[in-house]
């Protein structure tokens, strides 16, 4: 039966197990022989990263081709407003490619969120605010270049759920081990609950 590690990955630490002499690598936080991370998660970003030992699943769930959701925390400067959302839920050109829509939401700042080391750098003339939002896509930077491109910069970056699976209560660092089934044509995965945010939509 696969064996799946489902891993909080801290802001700083770098997507790989060797060294790069820069950053703390996934080699500091899962001693696991056999594991290997599908798809990659920004060293500057934080949140959910899956790991597995199991080939075919982790090309189900890095490959473009399966499409799973995937659901960011993304704190961003300024107060997005009602255009700026509907433009990222009808698709973004960022020159290179337009994306697929998105879902989004506003929301209060999480509740379970943890500080983050370093944190980011306020500017006291400038608010802050949070969205959600989920897509299907993965390119390179993707979710800091749409909300860069619609006027409103992402300051921190949270991945939280994958598919079926989320990081409810797992703290930066922390990994939680489980085992999934799977059929001819890959893993059902077991559901699971969405991590807690505050009720309601906040705003500007």
């Amino acid at each position: 039966m696969p064996h799946l590690i489902l891993f909080n990955k801290p802001f700083g630490v770098i997507t790989q197990f060797s060294d790069d002499g820069k950053h703390p690598t996934l080699k500091d936080f899962i001693p696991i022989a056999g594991v290997y991370p599908a798809g990659r998660l920004d060293t500057d970003s934080e949140g959910l990263l899956i790991l597995t030992d199991d080939g075919a699943l982790q090309h189900r769930l890095s490959h473009p081709r399966h499409k799973l959701p995937k659901t960011y925390w993304v704190q961003v400067e300024g107060c997005p407003t009602a255009v700026a959302l509907e433009r990222l839920r009808s698709g973004v050109d960022l020159g290179d490619f337009v994306t697929q829509p998105a879902k989004v939401r506003a929301m209060d700042e999480p509740a379970s969120l943890w500080p983050r080391t370093p944190p980011i750098r306020y500017r006291k003339e400038i608010p802050t605010h949070w969205l959600e939002l989920t897509i299907r896509e993965g390119k390179n930077r993707q979710v800091r270049r749409m909300t860069a491109k619609v006027g409103f910069p992402t300051l921190r970056l949270i991945r939280v759920s994958i598919g079926d699976w989320n990081l409810e209560g797992l703290l930066p660092g922390e990994r939680r081990e489980i085992e999934v089934q799977t059929e001819t044509n890959g893993e059902r995965p077991q559901k699971s609950s969405s991590p807690s945010t505050r009720t309601g939509t906040r705003r500007c």
